[in-house]
C-alpha cells in the first residue's frame, strides 16, 4: 500500500490568534476565525488561487470569535453560524456581513464549541448546538425565536463542568438525532434528542478536547474522542451493551494534547488528529471480522476495531488549533495553529488506503 503524503501547499501568516477554520461548501474558499490582540473578533475569508490564497473578506467583529459551522445551512444559502467569547451565537450571510441574520445571547460565558445539522448535512430540522464554559449544552433552531429547543446542564447542587466540545450525530431520518458533549473532567455524555434522554455516559479520565462522529447523516457508527494527554478513543456506536456501553479502541498519539479529530468526508474510516506539539496524524480505522458478540449472559456487545497510522507530519512549533477537510475536493484541507499561521495542505493517495 502506498502511503499518503501530507504536503504543505500554502502558508499564510496573520496578525491575530487563530481558533477555527471551515471550508465554504461548493467553493475554493475557507473562513478563519480568531481574536485580535485588542480583544475584537477576526473573521476572514480566503480563496485558493494559483498556488496561493487571496484574502476576499476581512471583517472585524466586536468580540473574539471561537468557533463556527455551516452544518445547519442549505447549500443554496451557505449561512455560517459562529460562537464568540461573550456567549453569543450568531448566523451570518457571507454576502452581507454588516449584521447577523440571527443572533442570540446563548450562554453566560464563552462558547467553546459549535456544530450544525439538518442543513446540507443530515436529515430533519436545521439545528445548531453550542457548548460553553458555563457548563450548558444548548440546541437552537434558527427558524424559531431566541429560546433553545433543548438545554442539557447540571441540576441543582450538581457540579458545573466546563464543556469543551460538542458534536451532532445519528441524523439519518426526520426525527432521530443525538448530541455528544465532552467536558474538562473527562466526562462524555450522549443525549438522545428525539426522546430527550441521556442515552450513555462515560469518563475517560482526561479533559475531552474533541468529539466527532464519522458521519452525522447515518445511524450512529463510530465516535472519536480526543483528550488532553496524548490519547484518543474510537467507539463503535452500533451496539450498546447494557452495562459496558460501547466497545472502544484507545491509541496514544502526538506525545501531547490531541486537540481534535476530523474524518475525511469521502471515506469515514480515515481521519486526521491534531497535536498540541504541532503535528498532524492521519489514521485509518479497520473493522473487526465481527462487530458484535454475545457476553456470558447472551447480551449483545460491540467489538472494537484497530487503528493504523498512515502518515504524520510536523507542521508547526505551536499547537494545531483547528483543521477542516474540503467537502468537495478529496485531500484538500486547511489548518490553523497558534503560531498565527494558516496552512492549506494537500493529502495525496487517499483513494489507495
Amino acid at each position: 500500500m502506498e502511503k499518503p503524503q501530507i504536503i504543505s501547499h500554502v502558508q499564510k501568516p496573520v496578525n491575530y490568534t487563530l481558533f477555527d477554520t471551515k471550508w465554504i461548501p461548493c467553493s475554493a474558499k475557507f473562513i478563519v476565525l480568531g481574536n485580535h490582540a485588542r480583544g475584537t473578533g477576526a473573521f476572514q475569508v480566503y480563496e485558493v488561487q494559483h498556488g496561493d490564497v487571496k484574502l476576499v473578506h476581512d471583517i472585524e467583529k466586536s468580540k473574539a470569535l471561537k468557533c463556527g459551522t455551516f452544518g445547519a445551512s442549505s447549500l443554496q444559502q451557505r449561512y455560517f453560524a459562529t460562537g464568540d467569547f461573550d456567549g453569543k451565537m450568531q448566523i451570518w450571510n457571507l454576502e452581507s456581513m454588516e449584521l447577523p441574520v440571527y443572533s442570540v445571547k446563548a450562554h453566560k460565558e464563552i462558547i467553546n464549541a459549535i456544530d450544525g445539522v439538518g442543513g446540507y448535512i443530515g436529515e430533519g430540522a436545521p439545528e445548531i448546538v453550542t457548548a460553553s464554559r458555563d457548563g450548558a449544552v444548548k440546541v437552537w433552531d434558527p427558524r424559531q425565536k431566541n429560546d433553545p429547543v433543548a438545554t442539557m446542564e447540571a441540576g441543582e447542587g450538581e457540579d458545573k463542568r466546563d464543556c469543551w466540545t460538542v458534536a451532532f450525530g445519528h441524523a439519518y431520518n426526520q426525527s432521530d438525532r443525538c448530541v455528544c458533549a465532552g467536558y474538562d473532567n473527562g466526562d462524555i455524555k450522549l443525549f438522545d434528542l428525539r426522546n430527550m434522554a441521556l442515552k450513555w455516559e462515560t469518563n475517560i479520565k482526561n479533559g475531552v478536547c474533541g468529539l466527532e462522529f464519522d458521519r452525522k447523516d447515518i445511524s450512529m457508527n463510530k465516535l472519536v474522542a480526543t483528550t488532553l494527554e496524548s490519547k484518543f478513543h474510537v467507539y463503535d456506536m452500533r451496539t450498546q451493551h447494557p452495562t459496558k456501553g460501547f466497545a472502544c479502541v484507545t491509541e496514544k498519539a502526538h506525545k501531547s494534547t490531541v486537540w481534535a479529530c476530523k474524518h475525511l468526508p469521502q471515506n469515514r474510516d480515515v481521519f486526521m488528529t491534531l497535536g498540541g506539539n504541532g503535528t498532524l496524524n492521519l489514521w485509518k480505522y479497520t473493522y473487526p471480522a465481527k462487530r458484535v458478540k454475545e457476553d456470558e449472559n447472551g447480551a449483545e456487545m460491540g467489538v472494537a476495531g484497530t487503528v493504523n497510522l498512515l502518515q504524520n507530519v510536523m507542521m508547526s512549533t505551536q499547537p494545531i488549533s483547528s483543521f477542516d477537510w474540503s467537502p468537495d475536493k478529496e485531500g484538500l484541507c486547511v489548518c490553523t495553529a497558534f503560531d498565527q499561521t494558516l496552512r492549506v495542505l494537500i493529502t495525496t493517495k487517499l483513494n489507495r488506503v
